[in-house]
């Protein structure tokens, strides 16, 4: 069985830098770094071939192997296409299903949220996303 990249730094680098050879992948600012032995951070953008961008934090526990909190936001230039973010809205039943996990989409980007069942804390959500943006660069 494979141990899952969110057990170490190393691990959790290494995957980074294996996922981010992406065929859509142009650049990548995206950095993985720790002051603890038990906690992280990946930080950084990316640039696709038709340069839409993703912009993404992540704060990972090793001891756990979970992402504890994250926001990732994809940008066409400077216009911010859409956003997911784990920030808890329990009153709105609308999220639910996959709750904390929730995406901000047009039009009234800042309210209209939708579930993000894709979205998880127990594993990398970085390929996911990465398979999101080129999609959107066939678009």
């Amino acid at each position: 069985m494979e141990t899952s990249p969110l057990r170490s730094l190393a691990a959790y680098s290494r995957f980074v830098a294996e996922v981010l050879q992406h065929p859509c992948v142009l650049h990548s600012t995206v950095r993985v770094w720790s002051d603890s032995p038990y906690t992280g951070v990946a930080e950084g953008e990316v640039l696709c071939t038709n340069h839409l961008r993703l912009r993404l934090r992540e704060e990972l526990d090793f001891d756990a192997g979970l992402l504890t909190a994250y926001g990732y936001e994809f940008y066409r230039a400077e216009e911010r296409l859409c956003w997911y973010d784990d920030f808890p809205h329990p009153n709105d039943p609308a999220l639910a299903a996959s709750f904390p996990h929730h995406k901000h989409v047009p039009p009234d980007i800042r309210r209209n949220r939708i579930p993000a069942p894709e979205m998880s804390y127990e594993k990398p959500n970085l390929p996911n996303l990465l398979e999101q943006l080129a999609g959107l660069s066939r678009a």
